[in-house]
């Protein structure tokens, strides 16, 4: 079988990027967890651990800084595509994002470019209706208290001595 290949498609800015250097620890029909450093060297972001949650609709990140501190869990609200004959995932970026800080703040960006992707016809009705219902369900989990159960994905692979209980 093919090597698995993944891209990120992203609305506003247009793109299409192969994530050639990131590192599959896992792929299931449910989740993928990846190992990367970032394709543009940024000030303080510098590597981490990214599960996408194929069904659910989200991509769960944990976002380290040069000395490997913890910054933040980034969760992106997706779409995908699967190709079978190529072996190849294309996820798309839904614009909105939600970030859980160390201290627990959750804080919920980017739906000015949601409506702006809609107004200008970038993005679908329809993936507008699942970026919403997906950021409603993955706010749900965080609030009741629920998104250890998504960070223990990729902690069992950054830290496979410790395993954790599922």
């Amino acid at each position: 079988m093919n090597e698995v290949k993944l891209y990120r498609k992203r609305i506003i800015p247009e793109e299409c990027i192969l994530l050639e250097d990131d590192v599959i620890l896992h792929i299931d029909p449910e989740v993928i967890i990846t190992k990367w450093t970032t394709i543009r060297p940024k000030k303080t972001l510098d590597h981490g651990y990214s599960c996408y949650f194929l069904e659910r609709g989200f991509k769960v990140s944990k976002f380290y800084d040069h000395a490997g501190n913890l910054i933040s869990w980034y969760c992106d609200i997706i779409t995908h595509t699967f190709d079978p004959s190529s072996n190849t995932y294309i996820f798309t970026d839904l614009l909105v994002d939600v970030i859980v800080y160390p201290d627990g703040f959750v804080r919920v960006v980017d739906l000015d470019e949601l409506a702006d992707a809609q107004r200008d016809g970038l993005i679908s009705q329809e993936n507008m209706q699942k970026a919403l219902r997906r950021t409603d369900k993955l706010l749900s989990l965080i609030y009741k208290g629920a998104f250890g159960k998504l960070q223990r994905y990729i902690e069992e692979y950054e830290n496979p001595e410790r395993k954790c209980p599922a």
